[in-house]
């Protein structure tokens, strides 16, 4: 178990009784929490079972009273968790799990499990890490929803652009069903969604910062509402900003404060920054990862972070950098997950800056991770019409080698960006160090004007078509013929123009030193 996690006690009370409900807790509230996992029966009567020790809660999807009891004995063996999430628990389950020394907590059973293991995460990275103190847990969307309900009086939700709850305040007796359902993550009755579609209500909110009025009907069971659109800036200048999602707050029995829609629309800047705060920090597992690829300021301790993620530190690992155009399609780094647990399921991935990093710790061979990057590139390109780069690290000498692979793989990348038809669309570090090396020459030659040699720049201004005869004779090592035909002239005219050239530069192209010096110069530019 993780020290410096969240409270049991306090994640009971962020997922709220909407969703859960403390049945016992036999060592506490203040037992900390850091991780959950999900098992299903499958697992259980496979014996495929997460360890206790790799987790401090669990979510026991369709797992039988028998099977339970089971998995539990053999758990209180070793190291019990510290909490068991089940839909309607029998009194042999709580018993067994309490004799344990485990928590029980029971599930809605209307809840979707997805929404509850989202929402658990949610809180877990971002409710407050205390191992970790560039963690600040001040502000969040939890707490911000609970401030706003306290405030002006109302139940509040927070959601995303696609409608999913994200967080939400306590709720009472005067939840309407649109609410529960909501935050179960079941969807919303469609009578109340096609009302609210009718009269413009989402329209409203996508079309403006205004705070929109929802009145009640009492036919459908609805409540009076608020809402407002989240607004984030826009990720280049002079672009409108863009939605990111709603605030709603539903009036109980009390009514709202007179100054609500002041207060929400304060609320919403608040959501946006915490929103765009929250996407900019990662969790403590891609800090990892991060850490991993050399991509913090820390020193990566690949045993340890291996350890804690449950890797292997020691064979072959591969590294794959991928860089896409503008504008970037959204969630590009959970598609390109999906694909990278496919092929090997300890793969990890994650988005650093404008670039995807992929990190499979024991690779199969360099051949099959090139054949399923390409695989991958085609069928993105084919089914989101995403035009993808990437760039192969493989095989890399354990994890410990994984943040000197990842900076190669950028030096190919960032060369890539400076000249995009010079490295293929797939490549490995072998395949392009040459052009890499070249162009990274160049481009500190280029930066310093003391390196260029003044006749170069003087025969560009003064006749351009000798400056190109003069690089295409360079790069065709002297052949006139070889000359002649890649700039479709007689050779006799590339011959003219070499002794034109040698004599306004006062030199001879037969010095390899000169030729060398005005090659690097004619390709800075």
């Amino acid at each position: 178990m993780r020290e410096g996690g969240v409270g049991l006690g306090r994640l009971v009370l962020a997922l709220d009784t909407t969703l859960v409900s403390l049945v016992e807790a036999p060592r506490g509230l203040d037992v900390p929490v850091g991780s959950a996992a999900l098992i299903d029966a499958d697992d259980v009567r496979l014996g495929l079972a997460v360890a206790a020790g790799a987790a401090d809660v669990f979510f026991l999807l369709g797992v039988s009273d028998r099977e339970a009891l089971r998995w539990i004995a053999e758990q209180a063996r070793t190291r019990p968790p510290v909490a068991v999430f089940a839909k309607e628990p029998s009194d042999a389950l709580v018993t067994a799990a309490v004799a344990a020394g485990s928590a029980v907590v029971a599930v809605e059973p209307r809840a979707r499990w997805e929404r509850l293991y989202h929402l658990v995460n949610h809180v877990l990275e971002h409710h407050g890490d205390r191992a970790d103190p560039s963690d600040d847990s001040a502000t969040d969307l939890f707490g911000l929803a609970q401030s706003l309900a306290d405030r002006i009086h109302g139940m509040v939700s927070i959601e995303n652009a696609q409608s999913q709850v994200l967080a939400y305040s306590a709720s009472d007796e005067d939840a309407d069903e649109l609410r529960r359902l909501s935050i179960l993550g079941r969807a919303g009755p469609p009578e109340h969604l096609e009302w609210l579609a009718q009269w413009g209500i989402f329209d409203a909110l996508r079309a403006g910062g205004e705070v929109v009025r929802v009145a009640e009907r009492p036919e459908l069971g609805l409540r009076p509402r608020l809402a407002i659109g989240i607004y984030q800036p826009p990720p280049a200048a002079r672009r409108p900003p863009v939605f990111a999602g709603t605030i709603w707050v539903q009036q109980g029995s009390a009514p709202l404060a007179e100054d609500a829609e002041e207060i929400l629309r304060g609320a919403a800047v608040l959501a946006a920054r915490v929103m765009t705060r929250l996407a900019a920090r990662p969790s403590t597992h891609a800090r990892r990862v991060q850490q991993l690829l050399g991509l913090t300021d820390s020193k990566a301790d690949a045993p340890a972070i291996a350890g804690e993620l449950g890797l292997t530190v020691d064979g072959a690992a591969a590294v794959i950098g991928w860089a896409t155009g503008e504008p970037r399609p959204a969630r590009l780094a959970d598609v390109l997950a999906l694909s990278a647990s496919a092929f090997r399921d300890d793969a990890q991935v994650i988005s650093h800056a404008s670039r995807i990093y992929t990190v499979f710790p024991h690779a199969a061979t360099p051949r099959a991770v090139t054949s399923w990057v390409r695989g991958t590139i085609g069928t993105l390109r084919t089914e989101l019409g995403v035009q993808l780069r990437a760039v192969v690290a493989a095989p890399v000498p354990g994890l410990a080698g994984v943040a000197t692979a990842r900076a190669e793989v950028d030096r190919v990348l960032d060369s890539a960006e400076r000249h995009p038809l010079s490295i293929e669309p797939v490549t490995s570090l072998a395949e392009a160090r040459t052009t890499v090396l070249l162009d990274e020459i160049v481009s500190l030659v280029g930066a310093d004007d003391r390196l260029v040699d003044p006749r170069i720049r003087d025969l560009r201004a003064r006749d351009p078509a000798l400056a190109e005869t003069l690089r295409t004779y360079l790069d065709s090592f002297g052949d006139v013929a070889a000359a002649a035909r890649s700039l479709r002239v007689h050779p006799n005219t590339v011959r003219y123009r070499v002794r034109r050239i040698e004599q306004l530069m006062s030199v001879s192209l037969a010095d390899p030193d000169v030729r060398l010096l005005f090659s690097l110069g004619l390709r800075v530019g």
